[in-house]
């Protein structure tokens, strides 16, 4: 059964304040909360409707019913599993490889998504701006499928950190230079901006590379491509020689 006091910090967890009050976040759903398990993220406490996860300790885990399942999800249909996890310390960022930077992201289904594809094209580090949203929201951690335990995302001034790097710097543009023409390194630092004002004007100022994915459409109407599908094409480039 889960108590008054574990529905009431749950779901107080859905928001930033409190996951940065309390240094714990949710995550639903039996993908997901394996490979957190399989991680080095320590797990707070297990909710499930029944028995999956034999290897976690009695100690840490509850089952409960479906319908108290329900009052603790943030999904529309709830998972049979529910974890708690510590939210681990962020780590430096090294300065070397493909290093992925988002400026102002604000949908956590662009900033998961992203971090999957982080983790696909071998990147290991992703770089966020201050306004960027939270990894640690439920539909981030929902959204990354796992793929959170093995990209280090830190949350630094964008500003800084350029002025800080020995990398070259690219900057995804709807004025830049055709990426498909361009011979791009297998080391680099790869800005992508925000959703409907893509890379702030602040930032814009220091980027030296100007990149963009050319529109092939006989009308080319279509303002700008989803920021989670210009990181998948631009990292295809960057990795197409690595």
């Amino acid at each position: 059964m889960v108590s008054k006091n574990q529905i009431k910090l749950i779901t107080s967890l859905q928001h930033k304040k409190y996951r940065n009050e309390h240094q714990l976040f949710i995550a639903e759903g039996v993908k997901v909360i394996q490979e957190l398990l399989q991680s080095n993220i320590v797990l707070e406490h297990l909710f499930e409707t029944e028995s999956i996860f034999e290897s976690v300790l009695p100690s840490q885990k509850t089952l409960i019913k479906e319908v108290d399942m329900k009052r603790i999800s943030v999904l529309t249909s709830p998972s049979s599993c529910l974890a708690i996890f510590k939210i681990p310390k962020a780590k430096i960022i090294e300065d070397k490889g493909l290093i992925v930077v988002l400026d102002d992201i604000r949908d956590p289904g662009n900033l998961g998504t992203i971090i999957r594809l982080c983790d696909w094209f071998g990147v290991k580090q992703l770089v966020c701006s201050k306004e960027t949203v939270d990894v640690y929201n439920p539909k981030v951690i929902q959204a990354t499928m796992g793929s959170i335990t093995r990209v280090n995302l830190v949350y630094l001034d964008i500003q800084d950190f350029i002025a800080q790097t020995s990398l070259p710097v690219f900057g995804t543009f709807m004025d830049g230079k055709n990426i498909y023409k361009e011979v791009l390194p297998t080391e680099g630092v790869l800005i992508f901006g925000n959703e409907a004002n893509g890379i702030s004007t602040s930032v814009e100022k220091i980027i030296k590379n100007r990149i963009a994915i050319p529109r092939f459409g006989d009308i080319q109407q279509t303002e700008s491509l989803n920021v989670a599908t210009a990181t998948a094409i631009c990292l295809s480039e960057f990795r197409r020689n690595f």
